[in-house]
């Protein structure tokens, strides 16, 4: 099930909504001809992409992501990085925190940096673009997702009027401290959405307690069902039994399940249960990382 119509009059949470902006946050690692033909066909008449480099010794090579609007609807979506890049990034002894200018608190240095060379640009183009009448999305997947996610913020503290009405992150690590993720968390009460995928490494990191998640979790158990809330308890048991069910793969299951390819097979599944009543998949693709990459 591919086919992706975006409700360009949607405000809240949906199922859908939740699908069709991770196949917004998919479609960040294709080229901007791509984005744009592909925002094209979902309605949106105005695409910008960026591209940012990066000065060596960064981890990171650029900053890539993309805004796509029409009349009613505008979705600004960062692009990831590969999961073995960004786990070893944020596993590195030397990950600090710097103080957030937006905000009280700090976040982590690396993603202030990468937000902070493409954000003037964003800016100006969404206080171009925005009008009353258009809905707000912030999307990523991987380093996107804590990009989106801070991005939506300095924005919103930048300008209060561009408030977004959704922020959906798929794979999205810890990006700031406690204080910073509490005073996140009281600006997008209810328009916060990070979906995690089991076993997803890059959730897990950076380590707590200096970095702390903000809300509010989905989680896909390792039997593709979505759960809005999962007591420790059993998301224990369930990241468990996802490790484990692969025997000829041992130690791959953390990596395999932050692919943007795997969050969106989830949500086909989970589309397909909703409308059809069908049972749900359990884990695809095992043994291989085929089929789990951007194209």
């Amino acid at each position: 099930m591919t086919t992706i119509t975006f409700d360009h009059a949607a405000t809240g949470y949906t199922l859908t909504q939740a699908r069709c902006l991770a196949h917004a946050a998919a479609l960040a690692y294709k080229n901007a001809d791509q984005v744009e033909a592909t925002a094209a066909g979902w309605g949106f008449d105005r695409v910008r992409s960026f591209r940012v480099p990066h000065a060596a010794p960064f981890p990171l090579e650029d900053t890539q992501a993309y805004i796509a609007a029409s009349d009613q609807m505008i979705i600004v979506a960062f692009r990831g990085t590969q999961p073995e890049e960004l786990r070893d990034w944020l596993s590195d002894a030397n990950t600090l925190l710097t103080p957030y200018a937006a905000a009280e608190g700090n976040i982590h240095a690396g993603f202030y940096r990468a937000l902070d060379v493409v954000h003037p640009a964003l800016l100006e183009t969404l206080e171009d673009w925005h009008t009353a009448g258009q809905s707000l999305w912030f999307t990523g997947h991987s380093l996107g997702g804590a990009l989106a996610m801070l991005a939506a913020a300095r924005t919103h503290f930048e300008d209060p009027s561009l408030l977004a009405d959704g922020v959906y992150t798929y794979g999205q690590p810890r990006t700031c401290c406690p204080k910073l993720a509490a005073a996140y968390d009281q600006a997008f009460r209810g328009r916060t959405f990070r979906f995690v995928n089991n076993n997803d490494v890059v959730a897990q990191l950076p380590p707590v307690p200096l970095f702390h998640h903000v809300a509010e979790e989905r989680y896909f158990d390792t039997q593709g069902r979505l759960h809005e809330k999962m007591p420790a308890a059993m998301g224990l048991i369930d990241r468990l039994g996802g490790a484990t069910a692969d025997p000829l793969a041992p130690g791959t299951d953390g990596i395999r399940d932050h692919f943007i390819n795997a969050y969106l097979a989830r949500f086909d599944s989970a589309q397909e249960g909703a409308t059809s009543g069908a049972g749900r998949k359990a884990k695809s693709g095992r043994g291989s990382l085929n089929g789990l990459l951007p194209e």
